[in-house]
């Protein structure tokens, strides 16, 4: 039986395990640029069709902001002993949809269907990058470990 959290496991998403980590810095950081452009200059505009007040949607583009300047960094830089920087930012990804969703939670009252679907889809597409992060995170630990022995 294959194992669910595998991502070769699905066919589809199985050229994702191919993906170098310096790409997914790359991918996190333009992701991240997007979330914050969008929330600061696009959803705080017209936050009446959001639903959530304009200072939440500036702390959550501020967030964004740090991911992807911190990704970028990445990116640029480093060249080795990536792992740790890719765990942290997987997390750090994992924490954001956790507090967007606890804010549709708060805020299920004056939110929009606009404003709903907006970030449950965010939700959706961080989430799935945290799953090939952690998945590639999970193959080159397993390579290291096996080229050890």
């Amino acid at each position: 039986m294959k194992n669910f959290f595998d991502i070769t496991s699905v066919p589809i998403l199985n050229n994702f395990a191919k993906i170098k980590p310096k790409t997914l810095f790359l991918v996190d950081c333009f992701g991240a640029f997007t979330t914050a452009f969008l929330l600061f200059a696009i959803l705080r505009t017209f936050n009446e069709y959001v639903g959530l007040p304009k200072i939440i949607l500036t702390y959550l583009s501020i967030i964004a902001a740090i991911f992807c300047m911190y990704s970028g960094i990445c990116f640029l830089w480093l060249r080795e002993n990536w792992q740790p920087f890719l765990k942290v930012i997987s997390i750090a990804n994992l924490l954001y949809s956790c507090l967007t969703l606890c804010l549709l939670i708060y805020y299920r009252n004056s939110l929009t269907i606009f404003g709903i679907v907006y970030f449950l889809g965010e939700i959706m597409v961080v989430c799935g990058l945290v799953f090939i992060e952690l998945n590639i995170l999970k193959k080159y630990i397993s390579e290291e470990t096996n080229s050890l022995t």
